[in-house]
């Protein structure tokens, strides 16, 4: 594992404890030699997970279309910033850098981005871990979603069996690293 996508918000939340905890994120990172590749915004969680890396002395590339260049703000000071034009060749290039996938808190792009590896994990179009870093207990109640989906008949078990869960960075790096992916679809 080299490197690890991560998407989040270009927004701060309101409370400290996700740019905190964003920061702290970059800051795993580095210190377990992993890049990072993300959105390309000098703003929000975005921008602190991006900040903490690059202060750690880690590597970070940027993906941001040009679209968003100015609405999340494009951060200037990276390893490698990419622009390209669509969503579709950002969330395409991010994957192919990527080693693993984690979520921090974001909005409906984040969890878009996101459930998109997650799927093709489920698919087995990739064996990569897909993580939820659990900020908060932000992602607490689509964790009961996906119990309520797996009572209803419309996802297997083994599917959430694949997300990797912690609200601790470093612990869920660690996770992450050790992670044995098995495909579970029979497509």
């Amino acid at each position: 594992m080299k490197t690890l996508a991560v998407y989040c918000g270009s927004s701060t939340g309101i409370d400290p404890i996700y740019m905190k905890e964003a920061r702290k994120l970059g800051q795993a990172l580095a210190a377990n030699g992993l890049d990072l590749v993300y959105g390309g915004a000098a703003v929000g969680c975005m921008g602190a997970v991006a900040d903490a890396v690059m202060e750690s002395g880690g590597k970070v590339i940027g993906v941001i279309p040009k679209k968003l260049a100015n609405v999340e703000i494009a951060h200037e000071h990276l390893t490698e910033l990419h622009i390209v034009d669509t969503m579709h060749e950002r969330k395409a290039l991010m994957a192919q850098y990527a080693d693993g996938f984690i979520a921090l808190p974001g909005g409906t792009g984040t969890l878009e981005e996101w459930f998109e590896v997650f799927t093709w994990a489920q698919l087995g179009y990739h064996n990569k871990p897909c993580a939820l870093l659990n900020i908060n207990n932000y992602y607490t109640p689509i964790l009961s979603l996906f119990d309520h989906m797996i009572e209803q008949g419309f996802v297997k078990e083994a599917y959430k069996n694949l997300i990797v869960i912690d609200d601790n960075p470093t612990l869920l790096i660690e996770q992450l690293k050790n992670f044995k992916a098995e495909y579970i679809s029979k497509w």
